[in-house]
């Protein structure tokens, strides 16, 4: 959330390599930094809804997929028509809740199995 506001505020600008502008200008992704902000946003107020610890939540994965391409017509003078394409992509985002580890029994802490109790796990009734 950090990252949004320095770029909506443009102040810092992110590099996308030296060759992707001549003149050595950046961009700002506002409009991507706002699809992916939402998108949290929709994340945690499920998480709310299903019960979920939203305090241990994280990502833990984010994909972006190129999805197919929305053609429409834009009609030009001369009774021309030129191709009008807009690109839509798919985001694909996996919160997952932290757990919390558990601590390993040392073998002499275990209680041994009483003869009865095998008995019963095996399918023998006595």
């Amino acid at each position: 959330m950090n990252s949004h506001k320095r770029y909506s505020a443009q102040k810092n600008i992110p590099s996308f390599g030296s060759n992707r502008h001549s003149n050595g200008q950046g961009c700002w992704p506002v409009k991507s930094a706002r699809f992916i902000l939402d998108l949290l946003k929709n994340a945690e107020s499920n998480a709310e809804v299903k019960g979920l610890d939203v305090d241990s939540l994280y990502v833990s994965h984010i994909q972006v997929n190129q999805a197919q391409k929305q053609r429409r017509r834009t009609y030009r003078a001369h009774e021309r028509i030129n191709p009008y394409v807009s690109s839509t992509c798919y985001t694909e985002l996996i919160p997952l809740e932290k757990e919390e580890p558990v601590k390993k029994v040392p073998e002499s802490q275990l209680a041994t199995k009483s003869k009865k109790s095998q008995a019963l796990h095996s399918g023998f009734s006595s």
